[in-house]
């Protein structure tokens, strides 16, 4: 599958967006059977679904970001908080430029807690940007999907991200996924420690209990849960 936006600038000016979507993903460890663009995958499958729904300007992905905390697995590569909130704001700018006032920072990597500050800093004057997915819309989608893990332990490379790309991109799930569960207990010093204190094989979570059909239902659920959010900013899903 395309995770890059195909519209060309006659799409848009026919669309007339007053909206974009931005994916933020990240390049780092998910175990030995997800990829280590499945923070990027994820967060533009979500942009992709919301895009078929609602009239917003579908953007390609920030695909590095901040996880430093994966350091100790090969592979990750990070960039600065600092580094990413200059990156959105930029693109807002650009945006603006284009007559585009409002983005939508669609997230799939947790450890992006910059992009909250992103959005607290926008909004000062006024609805400008959201951050999507938020926990409840996260909490909603475990519910609709029938997931049997809970978002505290089913963190990373777990039964969610899993079943996502099972529907969405099955050609990036490698064998391996069924046997990989792990239960870190409570993380206290993640951010001091890091990932390594808590996983061996990377993974926080339980894959074994991810199914296409589940994948399938979450998105269905955050696709509904987007109208909110939409609203939100003031506009007419």
């Amino acid at each position: 599958m395309s995770l890059l936006p195909t519209a060309t600038s006659t799409d848009v000016q026919e669309l007339q967006p007053s909206v974009a979507v931005l994916p933020v993903g990240s390049f780092e460890q998910h175990g030995k059977y997800l990829p280590l663009i499945t923070d990027t995958a994820i967060a533009c499958i979500i942009a992709q679904e919301i895009a078929a729904v609602y009239p917003v300007h579908f953007l390609p992905p920030i695909t590095v970001s901040c996880s430093h905390e994966h350091a100790a697995f090969p592979g990750t590569v990070s960039i600065s908080a600092r580094t990413l909130y200059a990156m959105i704001d930029d693109i807002r700018a650009s945006l603006a430029r284009s007559g585009i006032h409002k983005l939508v920072i669609v997230n799939g990597h947790g450890g992006n807690y910059v992009l909250s500050n992103v959005v607290q800093e926008a909004n000062v004057d006024g609805p400008a940007v959201s951050l999507f997915p938020l926990g409840p819309d996260w909490d909603r989608a475990r519910e609709y999907s029938g997931l049997e893990s809970d978002r505290h332990a089913d963190m990373h490379a777990g039964e969610i991200e899993t079943s996502i790309l099972l529907h969405s991109a099955p050609e990036l799930v490698r064998e391996g996924y069924d046997d990989a569960d792990h239960h870190s207990g409570q993380r206290p010093f993640l951010l001091v420690q890091g990932m390594g204190a808590y996983t061996e094989s990377g993974v926080i979570g339980f894959p074994s209990l991810a199914t296409p059909a589940k994948g399938k239902a979450v998105l269905a659920s955050l696709t509904d849960s987007f109208a909110l959010h939409f609203a939100a900013l003031g506009e007419q899903p």
